[in-house]
């Protein structure tokens, strides 16, 4: 467990292989990803770059099992994704995966502290429990303060903080980042992609952040280009 008392689980190996996903439209059939291979190890921050349409965010759904590969095969730790039922999938995503998108996805009717809150309450965490991992996730993010704010009142950067801090409400191994500093100026897309390093570095998860902007993953030691659903 982390200096920090909350952090129990630590990251995991992900390993992807032969890894394919078409989309049928109306006109033609969309290859996303075109049968890649890819590992990363365990407390790694990697950063995936490349135009909008490479790939990007279809790798991180199928890796945070919110959809499913047309051929390959994911597995995550010792979680074999593309074998897994529909139930062990929402499992997977409750307590396994913490996912953080450009679009902050608060529920605007509650505060901080009320949706960090949340997924706890649905993986039965114990009130006292709640509690000290909410004001301890918000302390780490600069906002305990701040905990009783609606998110109508909270800054862009601040957020999007909070979003982060949401995403390891359960403890998750991994970490799945999507345009994170897409709405954000350049003091607060530095400290967000400080953070998500931060969040290997210091507490051993892994993460895996997309982007396109090169300030964002300057803190990024491995960083991995696609182009048309491929590794370049």
């Amino acid at each position: 467990m982390s200096e920090n008392g909350f952090f129990a689980n630590r990251g995991v190996n992900v390993k992807v292989s032969g890894l394919t996903k078409s989309y049928q439209t109306s006109a033609e059939e969309v290859k996303a990803l075109q049968g890649i291979d890819w590992e990363i190890a365990s407390g790694q921050a990697v950063a995936l770059m490349g135009p909008s349409g490479c790939g990007k965010t279809t790798l991180l759904n199928l890796l945070g099992g919110v959809d499913h590969p047309s051929g390959g095969k994911i597995v995550v730790g010792d979680e074999p994704l593309t074998s897994l039922t529909e139930r062990e999938l929402e499992r997977y995503r409750l307590l396994k995966v913490g996912f953080v998108f450009q679009f902050f996805n608060l529920i605007p009717t509650l505060t901080a502290f009320e949706n960090l809150e949340l997924p706890m309450l649905i993986s039965g965490v114990s009130p006292a429990e709640r509690t000290k991992r909410c004001e301890g996730l918000l302390d780490m993010v600069g906002l305990v303060e701040k905990m009783h704010k609606r998110p109508e009142e909270l800054s862009g950067g601040e957020q999007q903080r909070v979003a982060v801090a949401l995403a390891l409400a359960n403890d998750p191994s991994l970490i799945l980042a999507d345009e994170p500093t897409g709405n954000l100026d350049t003091e607060n897309t530095t400290a967000i992609a400080a953070l998500f390093a931060s969040l290997a570095e210091r507490h051993g998860k892994t993460v895996i952040m997309a982007s396109h902007d090169p300030k964002a993953v300057e803190q990024f030691k491995s960083i991995f280009q696609m182009r048309d659903g491929k590794f370049i």
